[in-house]
C-alpha cells in the first residue's frame, strides 16, 4: 500500500513538473521570429460575411476538408459568430461545420482577435488584409501553427 502511494506521488510530481515546464515554453518559431506584424486597422463591419479558404497550413481540425468557408456575423453583444464549414475529401463529400465566437480583447489592437470553439481558444491574428476592399486576408498566430489565406471569392 505504501509503495502505491509513493509511486502515485512520484508520477504526480513528474506530471506536474512536465506540465509547468510546457506551460512556460513559447514555440520555437515565436521565439526566433517574434510576434506577427499585424495590420493596424480592421473594420469588423467590412470583415463580416463569407470568406473562402484559398490555402492553409494543415491542421488536425481541418484534416481532409476541402471547399472550406468561414462565415462571420455580428452578434448583439458586439462579438462575432463564426461558422467554419467544408466537405470531407471532395466537394461531394460529407458536410462538416464548427461554430465559434470571436472578439477583440483590446480595442487598441483590432487585428488581434480571440476565437473560442467549445473549450478550445485560439488567437486569430490578421497580418495581411486588402484594407481598401476587404477582398483577401492573411490570418495566423504567433506560434506559426495556423495560417490561412482567405478570399471573398473561391
Amino acid at each position: 500500500m505504501k509503495k502505491r502511494i509513493h509511486l502515485f506521488i512520484y508520477v504526480l510530481l513528474i506530471l506536474t513538473t512536465s506540465l509547468l515546464t510546457l506551460a512556460g515554453c513559447k514555440s520555437t518559431a515565436e521565439k526566433k521570429l517574434g510576434p506577427l506584424k499585424l495590420v493596424e486597422f480592421v473594420n469588423i463591419e467590412k470583415y463580416l460575411g463569407r470568406w473562402y479558404e484559398i490555402a492553409r497550413y494543415q491542421s488536425n481540425f481541418e484534416k481532409d476538408l476541402v471547399g472550406v468557408t468561414a462565415e462571420y456575423t455580428l452578434r448583439d453583444d458586439g462579438k462575432v459568430n463564426v461558422l467554419n464549414s467544408g466537405f470531407k475529401f471532395t466537394l461531394d463529400g460529407e458536410y462538416s461545420d464548427a461554430q465559434a465566437v470571436a472578439w477583440v480583447p483590446d480595442p487598441e489592437t483590432p487585428a488581434a482577435l480571440k476565437v473560442k470553439f467549445f473549450l478550445f481558444g485560439a488567437d486569430y491574428l490578421i497580418f495581411g488584409l486588402d484594407e481598401e476592399n476587404y477582398q483577401w486576408a492573411l490570418v495566423g498566430n504567433n506560434a506559426r501553427k495556423y495560417l490561412w489565406f482567405l478570399s471573398r471569392t473561391p
